[in-house]
């Protein structure tokens, strides 16, 4: 019995520093995998940037190609930083060797005055631990990590960089009036930013029903009159002055933009339709500008008429501010739409035009294919790559010489 005790005594202590020793180690690596969650969540936030400017047509394919591999090689970067953090200090070698050789000296002392081993019936269990692997970051994990980088704030008040990080987070996670805040916050730091000017006016705006009046406003045409042919800006003024009865004044600055955008982008041809309408409102129409270049027509070639609408089973799973991607894609081979439009659930039923204005590559367009699938999907996080929940509506094949409407009802959640 004594063997057999002093055995398990033995087997015990290894126990307790198998439960001591590890975490001690592991300590600088779990604050490296935090930090490179941290960083993972990060660079989501800022790829879904840039997916949205490119399918608006604010960026080109090279463009989002270049700031995308940019994206990828900081990120490369920053995990790089942060792994050699996972190596134990010095100072943490040395108190896990005098844990190792202490436990059991004093475990044998204190049995020594205080022991019996015949009071002990030994059952010995098997435990088994398991530790988190990384990986990249769900949207719990992002609200976890946006509340961490706001609480950091409140002793970094100063920090512009960080109210901007919070304030785009915020934007993604669609919190736009504490959005509104944390721009505010990077405006009073760094005064006439072009560009926190105008995210602190998107805030503000989708913060009150997307209505620009007031600071939005003031705002977008303090950036105008430093820089009269930043596209945003243009937009925004143009929506507060429509939204202010300003119609003749809305035209303008649409006018303008229009001819600014990238010629048959999604972007351009929205302005155009918008701008259309504005007009239609002004008795007499709104003379061109002398020196106002004509907005550009939309490029020729193939062009699908497609009618969209939600199953009546499927909509209470949408809300109405959820984006709807219409596309057009090849039947095989790449996936990459053939032309994309996007809206929103609030706008069906809906009919659009995809033609070849809206390629995004000369190769990859409407009428290089004889026939496509067509489809719509509700997307539930607003960004191109398609998610569990997303709802779903597709019809193949379609010609692409068909002068038909296409119906597409979008009836399916992806699971």
């Amino acid at each position: 019995m004594t063997v057999l005790f002093w055995l398990f005594a033995a087997l015990m202590v290894l126990a307790a520093l198998a439960l001591i020793v590890p975490p001690l180690w592991r300590q600088r690596a779990v604050a490296a995998a935090d930090m490179d969650g941290r960083n993972i969540a990060i660079a989501k936030i800022r790829l879904a940037e840039l997916q949205e400017q490119r399918e608006v047509g604010l960026l080109s394919p090279a463009q989002y190609t270049e700031q995308r591999t940019e994206l990828e090689l900081a990120l490369a970067d920053d995990l790089d930083i942060a792994a050699p953090t996972a190596a134990a200090t010095p100072q943490s070698r040395w108190l896990v060797y005098a844990l190792v050789l202490l436990i059991p000296l004093l475990a044998v002392s204190l049995y020594a005055d205080l022991g019996t081993y015949q009071a002990l019936e030994p059952t010995p269990e098997m435990l088994a631990t398991t530790t988190p692997t990384a990986a990249t970051p769900s949207i719990e994990q992002i609200n976890q990590m946006v509340a961490k980088l706001a609480e950091r704030m409140k002793t970094n008040p100063n920090d512009a960089e960080g109210w901007v990080m919070l304030g785009k987070s915020y934007k993604y996670l669609q919190q736009f009036p504490k959005a509104a805040d944390a721009f505010g916050q990077a405006y009073r730091l760094l005064g006439d930013n072009s560009e926190v000017m105008l995210l602190y006016a998107d805030a503000l705006a989708f913060a009150n029903n997307e209505q620009m009046a007031g600071k939005p406003a003031e705002l977008a045409f303090k950036v105008l009159a430093k820089e009269p042919d930043n596209v945003t800006a243009l937009w925004y003024g143009g929506m507060a002055k429509a939204q202010a009865g300003e119609a003749v004044e809305g035209v303008k600055l649409w006018r303008k933009l229009a001819a600014l955008l990238p010629p048959g982008s999604q972007a351009q041809q929205e302005t155009q339709a918008i701008l259309a309408k504005l007009e239609a409102t002004v008795p007499g129409g709104v003379p061109k500008e002398a020196g106002t270049a004509a907005t550009p027509a939309p490029a020729a070639g193939v062009t699908l008429q497609v009618q969209v609408s939600l199953a009546a089973s499927l909509q209470a799973a949408a809300a109405p501010d959820d984006t709807v991607f219409i596309y057009a894609q090849a039947l095989t081979g790449p996936k990459m739409p053939l032309a994309i439009i996007r809206k929103r659930v609030a706008d069906l039923p809906v009919t659009v035009s995809l033609s070849d204005a809206q390629a995004m590559l000369p190769t990859m367009k409407l009428s290089a294919f004889p026939s496509v699938k067509l489809l719509a999907r509700v997307s539930k996080s607003g960004t191109a790559t398609t998610e569990p929940g997303d709802l779903l509506g597709v019809i193949e094949p379609v010609a692409t010489g068909s002068s038909q409407s296409q119906a597409i009802v979008i009836d399916t959640q992806v699971q």
